[in-house]
């Protein structure tokens, strides 16, 4: 049976086979001894001593992400903190978190190095994208053009392609804030505390949990399995935002916003599914957009398959410079 907790006086935390203390992270057998000490620093591992805080990048879900720089490389890093009061439904997503990324090596995933349990604080150090997220992107440029888009899905699919078929991962809380960008261009997936893992490219889960706007209709409306084309709705609402600068489903009040959630899920559930309109869109993109966000996850196309619509290959031959978009739109996020 799993079993997780939080042995605080012996600078433990520990969740089934994965176990965590000052030294380091890593899996270790069922039949070893359950002590602190089965993790020991070795010469040419990260300390997080060896780290020096340079500011705040973000906040949220019981934690802040720092800005750190190691001392000795001076190379940037990402630190993800949670703070010492960790409830028992975070900690689970901790613990998933650091599940995924300890096991996930791909290109256009965030690359994780450490995670340490210090204090009654987890804290794990990550890739530091330097121009931040989609969120801080469309907030500098407004809306994406259709070439840039297409640059950006592409990576974002074959992120996902990794998720769902090399590693039966369903994301679950894609979103604007989880997809990371930096000054070369690279587009990385993050943030797998809700994600789950699946026994096969066939399986499903039923688990309520994610960020409620980008939830396909069967998700949201509860007590239905879902798949992996759960995630290519939330492909769809992504891209569709970043084209038009604003969230898909606009609330019935204008500019009051949504009542609650309720409100929203209702929307989601019982409206037409939202679409790129053809005045302003390429029919390839409208097309794509059409294809992630149908009702049925039937009629969704899976990553793999996204990965050859003619929105993602029509700008295949053009020269399309993510590195210098992303520069123009503004500084990095964090700059010393």
């Amino acid at each position: 049976m799993r079993t997780l907790w939080c042995r605080t006086e012996s600078g433990t935390f520990k969740d089934g086979d994965l176990l965590v203390n000052r030294h380091g992270l890593r899996i270790v057998s069922y039949n070893e001894v359950e002590t602190s000490s089965v993790i020991q620093p070795s010469d040419n591992q990260l300390c997080l001593d060896d780290f020096e805080a340079i500011k705040v990048i973000g906040k949220g879900n019981g934690g802040i992400v720092r800005l750190v720089q190691h001392k000795w490389t001076g190379q940037f890093f990402a630190l993800k903190v949670y703070t010492p009061s960790i409830s028992i439904s975070l900690s689970w997503q901790i613990a998933q978190e650091l599940r995924i990324n300890l096991s996930s090596q791909c290109p256009y995933v965030v690359i994780f190095y450490q995670s340490f349990f210090d204090n009654g604080a987890i804290s794990i150090i990550l890739e530091y994208m330097d121009g931040g997220s989609l969120a801080d992107l469309t907030k500098k440029v407004k809306t994406v053009p259709e070439p840039y888009l297409a640059a950006i899905c592409k990576q974002v699919l074959k992120g996902l392609w990794y998720l769902h078929h090399e590693k039966y991962i369903i994301h679950r809380d894609l979103k604007l804030s989880n997809l990371l960008i930096n000054h070369r261009g690279d587009v990385k997936i993050t943030d797998f505390g809700v994600s789950a893992v699946l026994e096969s490219t066939s399986g499903l889960a039923n688990t309520f949990v994610g960020t409620y706007n980008y939830m396909s209709p069967k998700r949201i409306s509860g007590g239905t399995s879902y798949g992996y084309r759960s995630d290519i709705w939330s492909v769809g609402l992504v891209f569709l935002e970043c084209a038009t600068g604003q969230f898909p489903y606009s609330p019935p009040q204008g500019e009051g916003g949504w009542v609650n959630v309720y409100e929203l899920m209702e929307t989601i559930v019982d409206q037409p599914a939202p679409c790129a309109t053809s005045d302003q869109f390429s029919p390839q993109f409208c097309s794509f957009i059409s294809l992630c966000v149908q009702k049925d996850p039937k009629d969704r196309l899976s990553a793999n398959e996204l990965m050859r619509h003619p929105f993602i290959t029509m700008y295949s031959d053009q020269d399309v410079d993510l590195g210098s978009y992303f520069a123009a739109a503004g500084p990095p996020l964090a700059t010393l």
